[in-house]
């Protein structure tokens, strides 16, 4: 639980850093007054004012902001200095510089793995290197680091014997499983599901891994390539909520991502990593949609007013944001409810 809890709050403090940072430092370069710099809500824990900011800590780790002034423009209190006294590609620079921050931050976390760990391979040998929680490998026993040893009395030499020998496997066949765990060889009977994901049965392991060491240079190269996968397969899936509503089940809230970061956690340090890299991408696409409420929405706001020459009107933006409010926790409750499923009835 300890691990759990620290794992989320350093995942969702880095996140919510990043981000908001990404604001604060272009709303600076403008020459924008930032009366706050807040991680968190609720209650301040540690406040300290340094100049003409504040900065602080606050109670509840699932969020942040910056107080910059004018950003209503009936009670802008620094004139010239105030947000919406600024030109409108200076305040598009501040709205979207969060979402680039969190696309800034997984190239920044993966070349840091690449040049100290290397890129990773799935290995060879058939050598369990993670096992899925609740599927049917780890209700058997089975444990990372264990040596499938045969399938079905069929001996397997490397993973990829151990994966096509389950190929030929239906879903719900029992099967047996032979593996090695240190010295001592066990058996033990396993029933593959269907991931309708993958398009296959699955009994829930994962290969190991092994790191080809990488230069500065291949490093680099190989971040920005990841992280570009990553932001088109997220964009894909996010699609795919809108063509397949099924696939809403699948939406995680705060209770699943703090569950998914204590999980990942166990698992060490760097694939901790990895998951936070996976989390600012997703933070940075979700920002960026049109919603009224996001900073996508705030951004069509500034376009519109590019486009008019003068900004809407306060009872639109005030009725947008309403609706865009409204549709954010409308989500939340939905990935909320996903989350107490997850957790209380699987």
């Amino acid at each position: 639980m300890i691990l759990t809890i620290a794992a989320a709050v350093f995942v969702f403090g880095l996140l919510v850093l990043v981000h908001e940072w990404g604001h604060f430092i272009t709303a600076k370069m403008t020459g924008m007054r930032v009366d706050e710099f807040a991680i968190g809500f609720g209650p301040k824990l540690i406040s300290k004012r340094r100049g003409e900011t504040v900065y602080s800590l606050r109670a509840i780790p699932l969020g942040g902001f910056n107080d910059i002034a004018g950003m209503d423009p009936e009670n802008n209190t620094a004139g010239e200095r105030g947000f919406c006294a600024k030109p409108v590609l200076s305040r598009m620079i501040v709205i979207l510089a969060g979402a680039a921050m969190n696309f800034i931050l997984p190239i920044v976390l993966f070349f840091a793995i690449y040049a100290t760990l290397g890129e990773g391979q799935p290995a060879t040998e058939p050598i369990i290197g993670g096992v899925i929680e609740g599927m049917s490998a780890e209700k058997a026993g089975i444990k990372e680091g264990d040596e499938i040893l045969s399938v079905d009395g069929q001996d397997v030499a490397t993973w990829k014997d151990f994966t096509d020998k389950l190929k030929n496997i239906e879903a719900g066949q029992n099967i047996s499983l032979k593996f090695k765990r240190g010295e001592e060889i066990n058996e033990v009977t396993v029933s593959p599901t269907y991931n309708e994901q993958e398009k296959r049965v699955l009994v829930g392991v994962q290969s190991s891994v092994v790191y080809e060491r990488k230069s500065v240079a291949e490093s680099f190269t190989l971040a920005i390539d990841h992280t570009k996968e990553i932001t088109v397969f997220m964009i894909e899936s996010i699609a795919k909520l809108f063509q397949e509503p099924e696939q809403t089940e699948n939406l995680a809230g705060p209770i699943g991502i703090v569950q998914m970061s204590g999980q990942v956690a166990e698992r060490g340090f760097i694939p901790l990593l990895n998951f936070a890299a996976l989390l600012s991408i997703n933070l940075g696409i979700i920002n960026l949609l049109p919603v009224p409420a996001l900073d996508g929405g705030h951004f069509v706001n500034l376009f519109i007013e590019a486009v008019r020459g003068k900004p809407l009107g306060a009872k639109a933006v005030a009725y947008t944001q309403r609706v865009g409010i409204a549709l954010l926790l409308m989500l939340m409750l939905f990935a909320t409810k996903n989350d107490l499923v997850r957790v209380f009835l699987k």
